[in-house]
C-alpha cells in the first residue's frame, strides 16, 4: 500500500499515517523499518539512511497487546537521519537536525539546527543557522 518506491528489504507499517514532504521517500534505504500507526510528519529533503527505525506507537507496560494512543513524530525539514538510528515514538526533531548513525532519539530536539547523537542522544554541535538557511533557499 506504499505509493512511493521503497527497497525490498525496508518495511513501511501504516504508510496512509504517513505525511512527507517534497524528496522524501521513507523506506527507500536498504532496512528501514518504519511504524507509522500513530502518524509520521516528515520535512522537505529529509534523508533517512539505512537500517533506520521509525516507530510511532509502543506497547502497554501490562497488556504487550495493546498499543498506546501518542502525537505523531514530526522531523523537519532538511534533516539527516544516519545509519541505525532509532527514532522512538512522540519525538519531534526541528529543521536542520543531523541524527547520528547508531542514536537513539527519546526526547524532542524541537529547536533543530544541530547535530544529535548517542544513547540516547544529546546535542553534540550546534549549526550554523544562516548557512542552512541560505542552502534552504537554493533549493526551494
Amino acid at each position: 500500500k506504499v505509493k512511493w518506491a521503497i527497497h525490498h528489504t525496508s518495511t513501511v507499517h501504516s504508510p496512509e499515517k504517513i505525511i512527507r514532504g517534497k524528496n522524501v521517500f521513507p523506506g527507500d534505504s536498504p532496512g528501514n523499518y518504519i511504524e507509522a500507526s500513530n502518524g509520521i510528519s516528515i520535512g522537505d529533503y529529509t534523508n533517512i539512511g539505512p537500517n533506520v527505525g521509525i516507530i510511532s506507537s509502543n506497547h502497554d507496560l501490562y497488556y504487550n497487546d495493546l498499543h498506546i494512543a501518542a502525537p505523531p513524530i514530526e522531523i523537519g525539514k532538511f534533516c539527516w537521519i544516519g545509519m541505525n538510528a532509532i527514532i522512538l515514538p512522540t519525538v519531534r526533531l526541528g529543521d536542520f537536525t543531523i541524527v547520528g548513525a547508531g542514536s537513539v532519539v527519546t526526547k524532542n530536539f524541537i529547536g533543530g539546527y544541530c547535530v544529535i547523537a548517542g544513547n540516547p542522544a544529546v546535542i553534540i554541535k550546534h549549526l550554523d543557522k544562516s548557512r542552512c538557511d541560505q542552502f534552504s533557499k537554493s533549493k526551494l
